[in-house]
């Protein structure tokens, strides 16, 4: 088959014989690796302003008001944009998937990606007309400073963050609405059983019954391993969305009274509590969600690929409730250089507390690296190899910010690039996008109907430069931190040429990265598919095609 042909119709792939669940979980995807690239994109413009790229790039991207606006967007579009997009498709899917029951809604899982896709878009057009730049913490009074921003800018800008957390509660209904149906496996079930296993209860019964020697609490917990974890992470995705859609409707109301021509009082609202508030729900993302989302992935990866019970299971499903105290109590640690901060809420919360992330993610490493040994020998599939990147990510990333989580260190690193290069950067970029992509190899074939990917070459190049460029990237940002670089700060003197050099070399891999990845999927589905996939289904049931023991079949040598 030609190279014309192929990229035209694709490998093997007819969008005619998805179902409903299966395009709106492609629909989501696609959008969510467009987004990405934009987000790659945007990332690179500012490695190349502060490299001092000057002839390489527009001179107006020099200017600091696009160059801000840009930071403000930029983890927007990436967070919410491209992860968020990932993360609810894939569990979308894999919760009527793994529980056997048909998704509560598949209209409103359209209505989800249809939502964060606009208000991802409406909050990127904010920017890139108006400029609108307060930075992404949207620390208060800046975002209703209209003597700085544009007030219409600032008012799409918040439309924009509400339409994306609109849709999130649309996701959050979805999964709760699908784990709850009264059908399949959970026939019997009664809520009380649903909750106690979904919150990981029934794992620290069964150990506290172990070593009370009476008999297991629960031989067949209510709920899989896996969906515990989107149970409980989704309990953090709802308080985050709270948190961030009331702030961003505060926002909205200032900025409305602003164009009016009726402003209102900043100083009537407080801002250390405000910036407490703020990142208490924001924190849910980065030391809740997320951690409790990728240790479920990881799990439902380590099971899938070996086919094998996962190694110390009650103890997973314990750490996941002790998890639900401690991604509510460590905000404070984005507070310590704060003088205004309580010192002994920057010691409980943002030193001792936090400690305990390092511990429960340590935990979750070693559960999946055990699993994964004792399945030996395994074949070295994309998938596996992709699980073992996400790994190394986390594994480099939590200790960067455990270190920071110290009152001394985090005057000295805090407001630096090694945060955001050697903490941020490497956890999503490395840890917790690789993740996803190993999820997006084990789940492609039972997605697209067993459709044959174009190219492993592609993959595996793929695959290695995102690794080495997401790495490489975040190190350079760290150690330009490490020399002094401000995180929030536009550089005109050259004086941190070098790090930013390398970093946007490594930058550079990333994009790469992501062109080859899209020509892959491109390639298989062919451009035809790809259109296909956002027309209506015919098939509008909810079948499966491929058994998880298939998929755990695949990987043994």
């Amino acid at each position: 088959m030609s190279f014309v042909n192929t990229l035209i119709n694709g490998t093997n792939f007819d969008h005619k014989s998805l179902n409903a669940l299966q395009k709106v979980t492609l629909r989501a995807v696609i959008v969510s690796f467009l987004f990405y690239g934009l987000v790659a994109l945007e990332g690179m413009i500012m490695r190349m302003v502060q490299a001092d790229a000057t002839g390489l790039i527009p001179e107006q991207f020099f200017h600091p008001d696009h160059y801000f606006s840009i930071m403000t967007v930029h983890p927007i579009v990436g967070i919410f944009g491209s992860t968020y997009q990932l993360v609810f498709a894939a569990f979308t899917f894999l919760v009527p998937f793994l529980t056997k029951k048909p998704l509560y809604s598949v209209k409103l899982a359209n209505w989800t990606w249809g939502l964060i896709t606009a208000g991802t878009a409406l909050a990127w057009v904010a920017a890139f007309v108006w400029a609108y730049a307060p930075l992404y913490t949207l620390y208060w009074p800046l975002p209703a400073d209209t003597t700085q921003f544009s007030a219409i800018g600032g008012i799409v800008f918040i439309i924009g963050v509400a339409l994306i957390m609109l849709g999130t509660f649309g996701f959050i209904y979805n999964i709760y609405a699908t784990i709850f149906q009264k059908v399949g496996v959970h026939a019997n079930k009664t809520t009380k059983e649903l909750l106690i296993s979904g919150f990981g209860i029934d794992g620290m019964l069964n150990l506290w019954h172990k070593l009370t020697g009476k008999p297991p609490y629960s031989k067949e917990p209510a709920l899989a391993l896996p969906v515990v974890a989107i149970f409980r992470g989704t309990v953090d995705t709802f308080l985050d969305a709270i948190v961030i859609l009331s702030a961003g409707v505060l926002v909205l109301v200032y900025l409305i009274f602003d164009a009016s021509g009726s402003p209102l009082n900043v100083a009537t609202i407080d801002s250390l509590l405000y910036k407490n508030y703020f990142w208490w729900g924001l924190d849910l993302v980065a030391d809740g969600l997320v951690l409790i989302y990728v240790a479920g992935s990881w799990y439902l990866l380590a099971t899938l690929i070996t086919g094998q019970k996962l190694f110390m299971e009650n103890v997973a499903r314990a750490a996941l409730m002790l998890e639900l105290l401690v991604s509510w109590m460590v905000w404070s640690h984005h507070l310590l250089a704060d003088q205004g901060q309580p010192e002994m809420m920057k010691l409980i919360s943002g030193e001792m507390v936090t400690a305990f992330e390092l511990l429960r993610q340590g935990l979750a490493v070693f559960i999946t690296l055990v699993t994964l040994w004792k399945a030996r020998p395994l074949k070295m599939t994309m998938e596996l190899k992709y699980l073992l990147g996400g790994l190394v990510g986390f594994g480099l990333a939590v200790p960067a910010a455990i270190i920071q989580a110290d009152m001394g260190m985090n005057r000295v690193l805090h407001n630096t690039q090694w945060i955001i290069g050697a903490h941020v950067h490497i956890a999503l970029i490395v840890g917790l996008y690789m993740t996803l992509y190993s999820a997006v190899y084990v789940l492609w074939p039972i997605v697209t109907n067993n459709t044959k990917l174009y190219s492993s070459k592609l993959s595996n190049a793929h695959y290695w430069l995102h690794l080495i460029g997401g790495i490489g990237m975040g190190a350079f940002m760290g150690m330009a931190g490490l020399d002094g670089m401000l995180r929030r700060h536009l550089y005109v003197d050259g004086e941190f040429n070098t790090w930013m050099i390398l970093a946007a070399v490594c930058g550079t891999m990333l994009l790469v990265a992501w062109l080859l990845f899209l020509l892959n999927v491109v390639m298989s589905v062919g451009v035809k598919g790809l259109i296909g996939i956002f027309l209506p289904s015919e098939d509008k049931t909810a079948s499966f095609g491929i058994e998880p023991e298939t998929v755990a079949d695949n990987h043994k040598v």
